[in-house]
Order: structure tokens, then C-alpha cells, then sequence
């Protein structure tokens, strides 16, 4: 089971034009194929005047889900070379469109190909990656006072903040590598004089 993946980094776009076509590549971070078809859709609404709205989408940190569509240009010479990028970039939880302005200019099943697929890579370049690990979390409770300075040393720390939360008492969920939690225990005793509570959550995947 894999403990780590790449994801696009938020929604976003990216055009580029070969020959007179304009290829418009639009990213999506998505959790399911429901939440891909819809952006699928919402680009073809967007982008009504162009020809061809191919697609492709990796789902799961594992990628299992793999979906493409050439959408009307000549099979294999859209969705696949999208879907090999994303593949090959290992970007998954990630829908991409690209929306085609044919220019009048024939481009060969060849020049789609490289099109196709520089429009995803070049649009993943512009639009930027993130990392989500698999870590176990903690919830640390504290009293406010504490709160400001804990952030800031947290912030400086190994441990990833997660979030924060204030309620009675400053809450902070804490996400921690397998192996990290002696040495976290100690950390946070040392730091908060033996003050400061952790619960742990269980594991999640958190934002690196």
C-alpha cells in the first residue's frame, strides 16, 4: 500500500497553440469519477465554440481508477497521451480537459499525440503538485497561552500541522510518520513542560 501520492495542487488551466489550434487544458484535484464527469462537463459548457473536449483522470493513491476519452479525434491520440502523462508524472485525484480550437491546420495522428500530451504536462507544470501522506494524527490540546508559541515551534518542527482548532482549549492535529512517536512524545513534553495532551486520531491522508 502505497504511503504517499501527487496530486494537482488546485483547480487550474494552461493554453498553449499549435499550428493555429488552441489546446486548453483544464486540472481538477477530484476524489471520485462523479466529481471528474461533473468538471468534464462544466469544461464543456465553459469552452462551448470548441470541437473536441478529451479527458482523462487518475483516481485512488494507488491509481487504480484510470479513465480517457479521445472525444471525436481519431482514436488513441488524445485521451491515452494524457492519461500517460498523469501516469508518468504519477499525479492522481486528478481530472484533466482539454478543450481543442481546431485552426484549420491538420496536425496527423503524431502531432495529436505530442499535443495532447504536452498540453497536460505543460498545464501540470503551470498549475503546480502537492504531496499527500499517509500519517498517523494526533490531537494535542493545550491551553491558549501556550497556543502561539507551540504553532510557530510546530511550524519549525518535522511534524506537519494539519489543523487547528479552539474551542475550550487550542486543539492542534498533528500528523506523524510511522516511527515518529517517541521521539514526538518527548518533543512535546520538553516543549510544554509536561502541559499539553495527545490524543491520537487514527490515520488519514494529510496534505504535505
Amino acid at each position: 500500500m502505497t504511503d504517499r501520492y501527487l496530486s494537482v495542487a488546485a483547480a487550474g488551466a494552461h493554453e498553449m497553440e499549435i499550428r493555429r489550434s488552441r489546446f486548453l487544458c483544464a486540472l481538477a484535484p477530484v476524489a471520485d469519477e462523479a466529481a471528474a464527469r461533473e468538471i468534464i462537463s462544466a469544461r464543456r459548457r465553459a469552452e462551448p465554440a470548441a470541437r473536441h473536449h478529451c479527458h482523462a483522470f487518475v483516481l485512488g493513491p494507488d491509481g487504480r481508477t484510470q479513465r480517457s476519452s479521445d472525444d471525436g479525434e481519431p482514436a488513441g491520440t488524445a485521451g491515452v497521451p494524457m492519461l500517460e502523462v498523469l501516469r508518468r508524472r504519477e499525479v492522481t485525484d486528478t481530472v484533466a480537459v482539454v478543450s481543442r480550437h481546431f485552426g484549420g491546420v491538420l496536425l496527423g495522428a503524431g502531432g495529436l499525440i505530442r499535443a495532447y500530451g504536452q498540453a497536460v504536462s505543460d498545464a501540470l507544470d503551470a498549475v503546480g503538485l502537492v504531496e499527500y501522506r499517509r500519517l498517523r494524527l494526533f490531537d494535542v490540546t493545550m491551553d491558549y497561552t501556550r497556543a502561539g508559541r507551540f504553532e510557530n515551534d510546530l511550524r519549525a518542527s518535522p511534524y506537519v500541522l494539519h489543523e487547528t482548532r479552539f474551542e475550550a482549549a487550542a486543539h492542534f492535529a498533528v500528523g506523524l510518520a510511522p516511527g515518529e512517536e517517541e521521539r514526538f512524545s518527548s518533543w512535546l513534553a520538553d516543549l510544554t513542560g509536561g502541559e499539553a495532551v495527545a490524543a491520537e486520531l487514527g490515520e488519514e491522508w494529510v496534505r504535505g
